[in-house]
């Protein structure tokens, strides 16, 4: 039966077959994403970083690191490039004296919306036949992986 639950012997060889697909997908979609480069000037560590903001709202690069399974180091390094790109700004975080509070700036807010509306807008012309119901799947499917491997460490 197609929708009933997978066992973990089945569950286990589907789940690498979407792994499979992912790879190569997100590296395209990371060339797709640095070709508007040259428009907005954010590299792809920056546009990950100012998402996160436009999406969760302010938070420190710890939490940044966490949210995308990143180093700090790195997350760090991208906060400052922002910082330099006047796209964010850091702000004393009451609770933890070392670890500041990431905000975007009105000028990282423009930034991050430009990329977004290009990206949905190339992403909505890609085509396909594909339903609510066959996006909401996916996003379950990937939403539990995730959740299943969020904390283990590697």
């Amino acid at each position: 039966m197609v929708d009933a639950p997978l066992t973990n012997d089945e569950l286990g060889p589907q789940l690498a077959e979407v792994l499979a697909i992912l790879g190569p997908l997100y590296r395209k979609c990371q060339r797709v994403v640095e070709q508007g480069q040259d428009i907005e000037g954010a590299s792809i560590g920056v546009r990950a970083v100012l998402d996160m903001l436009r999406i969760h709202g302010d938070m420190t690069v710890p939490q940044m690191a966490r949210t995308q399974a990143l180093s700090r180091q790195f997350v760090q390094r991208m906060t400052n490039e922002a910082r330099d790109n006047a796209w964010v700004e850091l702000r004393s975080n009451p609770r933890h004296k070392r670890s500041s509070v990431v905000s975007l700036t009105a000028a990282g807010s423009g930034v991050i919306e430009a990329i977004a509306r290009r990206e949905q807008s190339r992403l909505g012309s890609i085509g396909g036949d594909l339903s609510m119901a066959d996006i909401y799947s996916c996003k379950r499917v990937l939403s539990s992986l995730l959740e299943e491997l969020r904390d283990i460490d590697v």
